[in-house]
């Protein structure tokens, strides 16, 4: 039998990714980092960053057009990209860990459907009841909804997961069906805007809406890698993290409240963009591993940089008009969520 100094590091690691998984961890963040400079350097307005830096770097003050389009237009565009891309992949991913289901998204646990109904409320209702705008009726919406779920769920202070999972499924349906009715009573105009708002969209990013929407999503996603050991250990079954000292019931909550606190936000400032919680996290698990450790922080890098692409493609493919973002997100997402479900189903094998 070979002593610890016969043993090679290759045969210690075999079969570990966590070598690979660093090394992701950084082309991930450089992808990031190439699609936010590609952004703020693209746009249908002709202003040229590099100019810009040029005039910065000699002293010169920028001219007030090259001030507008690159500080006040595309700068918080591209960050919050960064922040719903970032806040709707982590939260797939941690939904994911804790349904133990890699078709779990968001929408899944009924925030995305109460956001909307909070933003058709707003959108139609609003001039009969208070001023409240669409981002924060939407946000109130998806955490209404969270919290009727959670109550549902739980019982003597447990929460069951497959009870969370189909409320979450019957709580759907019914802000949908109030959705629909709310939708039937529009007027033209009103239908317009909410159907924008449905397909998503960043066109209306503002230095303000980051400083309200940012913490409410930095925050949380900040608190994700706290729930890395737990969702690791929830891959051997409620009962076997209970074992070896995770408590499951805290993790849930925590993990429920993460996730609706950062998608609420999101889904309030960007509207509906879909596919972006289950593509990410997947494809994420075939290349590194199932460790959460990793998988929250690179869902979070690869989220902010497909969104940030995504939302560039809708820029300049039809400039000076612009495409919704979650029609190119469904683009992309609705082809894999298939091939998920084949593969699933052993019908296809790459």
């Amino acid at each position: 039998m070979p002593t610890a100094e016969q043993i090679s590091p290759a045969t210690v690691c075999d079969g570990d990714r966590s070598a690979t998984t660093r090394r992701i961890v950084w082309l991930l963040g450089a992808l990031l980092a190439a699609s936010m400079i590609v952004a703020l350097a693209t746009g249908s307005a002709g202003t040229s960053l590099w100019q810009a830096l040029s005039d910065v770097l000699q002293g010169r003050e920028l001219s007030l057009r090259d001030r507008v389009v690159l500080l006040d237009i595309r700068a918080p565009r591209v960050l919050m990209g960064c922040l719903v891309g970032a806040a709707l992949a982590v939260s797939g991913a941690v939904l994911q860990g804790l349904f133990r289901n890699p078709l779990a998204d968001p929408g899944i646990v009924g925030v995305s459907a109460g956001a909307s109904l909070g933003a058709v409320g707003a959108i139609v209702l609003g001039g009969a009841l208070v001023v409240w705008t669409v981002p924060v009726s939407a946000f109130l919406g998806a955490w209404i909804t969270t919290i009727l779920l959670y109550r549902v769920a739980t019982r003597r202070g447990r929460t069951s997961v497959a009870t969370m999972l189909l409320a979450g499924i019957a709580l759907t349906a019914f802000a949908m069906a109030l959705t629909g009715i709310l939708v039937y009573v529009a007027d033209d105009t009103q239908l317009r805007d909410f159907t924008f708002w449905t397909m998503g969209s960043l066109a209306g990013s503002t230095w303000s809406k980051i400083y309200v929407a940012g913490p409410i999503i930095a925050i949380p996603l900040l608190l994700t890698p706290f729930l890395a050991k737990g969702l690791n250990g929830l891959t051997l079954g409620e009962a076997a993290a209970g074992h070896i000292g995770i408590r499951v019931q805290r993790l849930k909550a925590c993990a429920v409240l993460i996730v609706a606190a950062a998608t609420g936000a999101a889904v309030a400032v960007s509207g509906g963009i879909g596919f972006v919680g289950i593509v990410v996290p997947h494809l994420l698990r075939l290349a590194s591993g199932p460790d959460h450790r990793y998988l929250l922080i690179n869902s979070a890098l690869l989220g902010a940089a497909l969104l940030v692409m995504a939302d560039l493609i809708c820029r300049v493919i039809i400039a000076p008009a612009e495409l919704p973002i979650g029609i190119v997100t469904a683009v992309i997402g609705a082809p894999f969520f298939l091939w998920i479900l084949l593969r699933q189903r052993g019908i296809v094998d790459l």
